[in-house]
């Protein structure tokens, strides 16, 4: 092995030389190249695996250097894509490692082409919708994938075997209503390294092939007010579920399932309406923006968020129009950052 890189990993009896040759063979999908996907990303070439792939649709800003530790001020000054810049950074720490920036939305049909060679796939996306097709994606091709997220001081992560536990639709049943996000009440970055280490170590366990090794509980923290629990969810496991169970219909691969997008005609706008109607707490929202240094207007029935280059509009039932721009993918990234 060369200079020794993986010495004190092999030194591991856990790993072994036998595992940290497996690891070399083995492939990694990260679906997300921000705090927990640039984080996971690192660890899983710094430990020797031997194909990462990022896809990411997002570009580096200067609020992302807090906690998204491969990138710089110059990758923020430049906004240079963070597939790329994840990329370029990985490369360098470890040449011999194969790595894939792939600068995307994660679509079903994108997924697929990376999906299928995967040995293993770890979320670290920033909303449910997207998370959800992973999951629908993951059962059907029986990839094992790892669910994490983040926000504030808290994190949780869960390990999802197909056919073993229950898939993240056993656990919701449906999408959350409304989500807190980094940009509406903030998050420190040990919260995104107790994250990653649980994600990255259960990542190694499935690429070592130690199975058994696997905690098994969904895991939630809160590092401010220190709490910790880890629970068995076993029993979550429903066989009615439409994902996993006995009559699976996948509904997440599914269009009508999918966030709408439209330009409107004649205008530089783009109008988002989500999946499932929500039911938004319009005042609680806005006092979490104003809190985190966003200029808001707030109306009985509407939100109006002024953003660095656009303006947001957002009504009761999720539907949201995002101004000064015709650019979709674009709209619909501000529209995850606010409401994840």
């Amino acid at each position: 092995m060369k200079d020794n890189r993986y010495s004190r990993q092999v030194l591991f009896p856990q790993i072994g030389a036998a595992g940290q040759e497996k690891l070399q063979k083995k492939q990694v999908l990260i679906v997300g190249a921000g705090a927990l996907g640039s984080s996971s990303a690192e660890m899983l070439v710094r430990a020797g695996v031997g194909k990462v792939t990022i896809i990411d649709r997002d570009y580096v800003e200067f609020s992302n250097l807090q906690r998204q530790q491969l990138y710089t001020e110059e990758d923020a000054t430049s906004r240079v894509p963070k597939a790329i810049a994840a990329e370029k950074r990985l490369k360098e720490i470890n040449s011999s490692a194969a790595v894939t920036g792939v600068v995307a939305e994660a679509t079903k049909e994108l997924l697929e082409q990376y999906l299928i060679d995967a040995d293993v796939l770890i979320d670290a996306t920033d909303n449910f919708e997207t998370r959800m097709l992973l999951n629908d994606l993951a059962v059907y091709h029986h990839i094992p994938w790892i669910y994490g997220a983040c926000v504030g001081s808290s994190g949780m992560s869960f390990t999802i075997i197909p056919e073993e536990t229950p898939c993240l639709n056993c656990l919701l049943q449906k999408l959350p209503v409304q989500g807190m996000t980094c940009d509406t009440v903030g998050i420190i970055a040990p919260a995104v390294q107790m994250v990653v280490t649980h994600q990255v170590t259960e990542a190694l366990k499935i690429l070592i092939e130690d199975r058994q090794a696997l905690r098994g509980s969904f895991l939630h923290f809160d590092l401010w007010s220190n709490a910790y629990s880890s629970m068995k969810v076993s029993r979550a496991k429903n066989p009615a579920c439409h994902t996993c169970g006995t009559e699976r219909s996948y509904p997440y691969l599914k269009g009508e399932n999918k966030t709408k997008t439209a330009v409107l005609c004649g205008r530089e706008t783009v109008q988002i309406r989500p999946s499932h109607a929500k039911k938004l707490s319009l005042i609680k929202l806005a006092d979490s923006l104003k809190k985190n240094g966003y200029k808001v207007m707030v109306h009985p029935f509407l939100l109006s968020v002024e953003l660095e280059q656009n303006r947001l509009v957002l009504f009761e039932d999720g539907r949201a129009l995002v101004h000064d721009t015709k650019d979709v993918t674009y709209a619909k990234s501000l529209y995850d950052k606010l409401l994840g």
